[in-house]
């Protein structure tokens, strides 16, 4: 059967704020998918809280909507019981930052092959605008009393530390680039991770479409403007690991690039490692036929209800001498 890309938008009524970034980061998760030629039946979207929890609503495949900060395991276990899906989580700031922040740092330590977006804003879009764990220190919101007592997290230099293999940033406002984004990290084989600066209209009205929009002028010459938001890979930056005695600086360079922020705001692919095996694969090591036989194509029970799964082996191995 052949596919088309309305075959993946689901027409429903959609109640994010008009001029959200949610819809550049709804439709270039639609485009990606289409243009990756994965069938609707060969993804799942998990979702947590907040304004970007409603994705999967939009997108006809299977999709989640799950608890507060919890996205990660959910779409981790889901993916290990049948790792021949594409799995996509999606998230908040404050959802994958706050609450989530501990299962974003040990989902680095496995590597298992999804892709992790979060919806950066800086503030909590749901709950009325207070200030998230990306907001920065003395920013005052609208909806904010007082200025940001808290300093922020950086989500980049968060997920280089934690171990994440594909480490990327895209804006919401450029779906062309920020699909090409995602198209690549769904494609790497590891946990992806990708951080889209996306303006909430209503609540922040410091990081706006105008501001990330904007442009400085060049030192040396006044009549040259330079735009705020810039590609990595249009300046000759290279984030690919080619050998893992290159990692540790490819890591720090990553981290140090992700600190610019004023006057220049860089985006495209920050660090890329394909030489870190995957959870899936030590798996492999330990479980025969696992990518063959994972737990979701198992066959629990006879055709009379009957369990017909023999456990002794498992037992064995986990016996203690």
């Amino acid at each position: 059967m052949e596919y088309k890309l309305a075959d993946f938008k689901t027409p429903v009524h959609n109640d994010w704020c008009a001029g959200c970034g949610d819809f550049g980061i709804l439709n270039a998760i639609q485009m990606s998918l289409y243009e990756l030629e994965i069938l609707p039946h060969q993804a799942a979207i998990f979702s947590g809280i907040g304004c970007s929890g409603k994705t999967p609503h939009f997108i006809n495949t299977f999709g989640i909507h799950t608890l507060h900060g919890r996205v990660l395991p959910f779409a981790q276990g889901a993916k290990l019981a049948n790792p021949n899906l594409k799995i996509l989580a999606v998230g908040g700031d404050g959802d994958g930052l706050g609450i989530g922040s501990g299962h974003f740092v040990n989902s680095g330590r496995r590597n298992i092959d999804l892709t992790y977006i979060i919806y950066n804003n800086g503030v909590y879009g749901l709950t009325k605008g207070q200030a998230s764990p990306t907001l920065k220190l003395g920013m005052k919101t609208k909806s904010l009393p007082q200025p940001n007592v808290n300093d922020s997290i950086n989500p980049i230099a968060l997920a280089c530390i934690s171990g994440f293999t594909y480490i990327a940033r895209g804006y919401s406002y450029d779906i062309k680039h920020l699909k090409e984004v995602i198209k690549k990290g769904i494609e790497h084989e590891g946990l992806s991770f990708i951080d889209v600066l996306q303006p909430c209209p209503t609540y922040n009205d410091i990081n706006t479409k105008e501001w990330y929009q904007s442009f400085t002028l060049d030192e040396n010459n006044p009549s040259i403007r330079i735009p705020k938001i810039y590609k990595l890979e249009e300046e000759g930056y290279n984030g690919v690991v080619d050998n893992d005695e290159e990692s540790s600086n490819k890591i720090i360079k990553a981290i140090e690039k992700s600190k610019e922020w004023e006057n220049r705001i860089p985006v495209g692919v920050f660090y890329e490692n394909k030489n870190t095996p995957t959870y899936e694969e030590r798996l492999q090591g330990r479980i025969d036929n696992y990518k063959e036989y994972p737990p979701a194509l198992q066959r629990i029970k006879d055709k009379n209800g009957n369990p017909n799964i023999n456990i002794d082996r498992l037992l064995d191995e986990l016996r203690t001498k």
